[in-house]
């Protein structure tokens, strides 16, 4: 399985429908325009229905006040150290501001996640959480590069994927370590056959330098920026590359800038055991019986032996595949993102101690991009190709098996799943960039970076390793003492009225801020 839980997405609306159905160090840029595509005019229009490649459905409802949504394509170059050659489409949407022109700030980009999630899907999903900051911005998102209807990577088919997803992830022999990297090197060879031509050029600083053309086009003098999970590194990015065009700025759900795949994986495996801790906690202190165990202890045992018995006995999942071990880790993880899933989970692990393991599977099919109609938006290939041309190191089997006893100790349940994931890059034809993004932006404007106590996928460490690595002066840190990926969507009302402060009124908030 390509990395497991490292797709570090925010984008969690698939779930709901399911159920109710590296970076290279540059020097900064100069901030200046190509003549050639920083002059393009956009055409917006009413946006069609998300495309298989982003996970299909129907088209955006209109916005709460009955405007509609606007979808564009902006040209950018294949390749930016050839910035007058061949172009790529990268797909825009926007909600024009609701508020009065004259008090219209500019253009506000975000970034959900992944890498890999489609951001032309994902806001009007969440755009109602939005609607203050509506009042004096555009809302713009985009798919990146490699991502959805932007010359979006391509990997295996529906069936492949499926038969994929159904692998033991977690050997426990050398026949079965055999079969993962056998699978894993299949997988990464039918990329390069879909798409050896945007594989070199999904990196993160492509992605940023995108998003610097896509201001120019826009019409705006400064970046102003909403980035999430994942999209807080490409914001970090941004900042490094191009720190006096960077306005207001908001990290939520914080990477850690300064880690390497390992240390990355490492740490998820303490943030979601951290999750799960807190799941169990939760279930078993309400008034009713936890219906999943007598205490957190027990909650997690029981956890522990499904787990271990699906090894070996997989149980009906949605039909015609089951529920394998793999599938239900992936399941597991998917719910702890969001407390809102917590009951989900609680109902997932329920049904599956009675042998019914459709739940978990739904869980586990939106942690891999999989719609009910049994099509995968290009989630994971996208995740896997943007991580391995980001991630210098390349790790074998020998490393994960020495590195497993750190793993397991940092999470009984995670530690397996994610440090088998350190494989997805194996054989992988475009060579990783760095060991970790280069985030230093020394004179960018403040950037306002949130973190998240019980956050399981970018533990709330990371907020504070990336207000030092932006450097004095730029990085304000704000703590969220809460659970669940992220803070601003948590509605916690503490937490929007600083960020909603900051992106309206550019009220710097207080350095060390905590809401709960």
């Amino acid at each position: 399985m390509p990395n497991p839980p490292r797709l570090r997405a925010a984008v969690l609306t698939a779930t709901a429908v399911l159920l109710s159905s590296s970076v290279t160090g540059c020097s900064h840029d100069n901030d200046t325009k190509d003549e050639d595509l920083s002059g393009q005019k956009l055409s917006w229009k009413d946006c069609p229905a998300p495309s298989e490649s982003e996970g299909g459905g129907n088209a955006p409802s209109p916005l709460p006040d009955g405007d509609e949504w606007q979808c564009a394509t902006m040209k950018a170059p294949l390749d930016w150290a050839k910035p007058r050659g061949d172009t790529i489409d990268i797909a825009l949407i926007r909600a024009k501001t609701s508020g009065e022109q004259s008090k219209r700030i500019g253009s506000l980009i975000f970034n959900f996640g992944g890498p890999g999630g489609s951001g032309v899907a994902s806001l009007p999903a969440f755009g109602k959480d939005y609607e203050k900051l509506r009042t004096r911005y555009d809302l713009v998102s985009f798919d990146p590069r490699g991502v959805g209807r932007s010359a979006g990577v391509k990997c295996e088919d529906d069936a492949q994927l499926d038969e994929y997803f159904q692998q033991d992830a977690t050997p426990d022999d050398t026949a079965e370590q055999k079969n993962l990297l056998a699978n894993t090197k299949t997988f990464n060879s039918a990329c390069e056959k879909h798409s050896s031509r945007i594989l070199p050029h999904v990196r993160t600083t492509d992605a940023a330098r995108d998003m610097n053309l896509m201001r120019q086009v826009l019409g705006d003098t400064k970046l102003h920026y909403f980035g999430i999970s994942y999209g807080t590194e490409l914001g970090g990015v941004y900042a490094h590359l191009f720190p006096k065009s960077v306005g207001r700025a908001v990290f939520d759900a914080v990477v850690d800038p300064t880690q390497n795949p390992e240390q990355g994986s490492l740490g998820q495996a303490e943030g979601f055991q951290l999750a799960l801790d807190n799941f169990a906690e939760d279930c078993t202190s309400k008034t009713t019986d936890c219906p999943i165990g007598d205490t957190a202890q027990d909650v997690k045992d029981r956890i522990a032996t499904l787990l271990k018995d699906l090894d070996s006995k997989p149980i009906p999942g949605v039909f015609p595949r089951e529920l394998t071990q793999t599938a239900a880790t992936s399941g597991i993880a998917q719910a702890l993102y969001s407390k809102d899933f917590w009951e989900y989970l609680t109902e997932g692990l329920e049904q599956a101690y009675d042998g019914d393991g459709k739940v978990l599977m739904l869980l586990s099919d939106s942690m891999n991009g999989r719609n009910a109609n049994g099509q995968y938006s290009n989630l994971v290939a996208a995740n896997v190709s943007i991580n391995c041309a980001d991630d210098k190191p390349r790790y074998t089997t020998a490393d994960v098996q020495a590195k497993l006893p750190q793993f397991k100790a940092a999470s009984p349940l995670f530690g397996d799943y994610l440090a088998w994931g350190l494989l997805s890059c194996t054989d992988w034809s475009v060579a990783g960039a760095a060991d970790h993004p280069d985030v230093s932006a020394p004179g960018a404007a403040p950037i306002l970076v949130v973190g998240n106590t019980g956050d399981p996928a970018t533990p709330y460490e990371g907020a504070k390793k990336m207000v030092d690595a932006l450097g004095k002066g730029v990085g304000v840190e704000m703590t969220y003492k809460g659970q669940g990926h992220g803070a601003y969507d948590s509605k916690n009302k503490c937490v929007q009225s600083a960020v909603d402060g900051y992106l309206l009124d550019g009220k710097v908030p207080a350095a060390n801020t905590v809401c709960s």
